[in-house]
């Protein structure tokens, strides 16, 4: 039998290899009553397997009112995200923990999955400060000003995920001629 100490040398050494070198720090906010609807079909565990291929969440909170049933609220605590219950208004609530997170060095992302236009403030703020943005939003409803507040967007229609081109991803695959950007639907990922 093998000391002791090995043991803990041993998880050292693979907690070691598993520390996260210049992947992005996420806080994940989501708008519950406007977007955990069953017309949008929106899946949780899919959008944190997204992005845990683009970084670690280190914040994944769901704001909820104060009629979200406790099925849904065991729900999201059982995925690993924290249910925030708001007595009064839900966005007010998100927003202001969203700025909270625009100020924070421990975040450098922040992913929010809503339709809302009340939220391209927050988003231009994030900017501002220099962390990146990322828009899960669903159609149809989504609203333009929040679309082109966002770094990166994701549409959710009918339970399948795509992603929109900007300028910037165009050029980086080589295409000048925008005649050659798929149509919308070509794109798209089914999860």
């Amino acid at each position: 039998m093998k000391p002791m100490k090995s043991g803990f040398e041993s998880i050292r050494n693979y907690l070691g290899s598993k520390k996260e070198k210049g992947r992005r720090k996420i806080a994940l906010l989501v708008d519950g009553p406007n977007m955990l609807r069953k017309e949008f079909q929106i899946d949780l565990e899919e959008i944190r397997d997204v992005l845990k291929d683009y970084g670690s969440i280190k914040i994944g909170r769901v704001f909820l009112n104060q009629y979200a049933s406790d099925k849904l609220v065991e729900a999201i605590e059982t995925q690993g995200f924290e249910p925030i219950i708001c007595t009064s208004d839900v966005d007010v609530r998100l927003a202001v923990e969203g700025m909270e997170l625009v100020f924070s060095p421990v975040i450098d992302t922040i992913a929010l999955v809503t339709r809302d236009a009340d939220f391209k403030p927050l988003l231009s703020k994030a900017n501002e400060h220099g962390k990146e943005t990322i828009l899960f939003g669903a159609e149809p409803g989504l609203s333009i000003a929040l679309k082109n507040s966002a770094d990166y967007v994701i549409i959710l229609k009918e339970g399948v995920m795509e992603h929109e081109y900007d300028s910037r991803d165009l050029k980086g695959l080589g295409v000048e001629d925008f005649s050659e950007v798929p149509l919308p639907g070509e794109g798209q990922v089914k999860l």
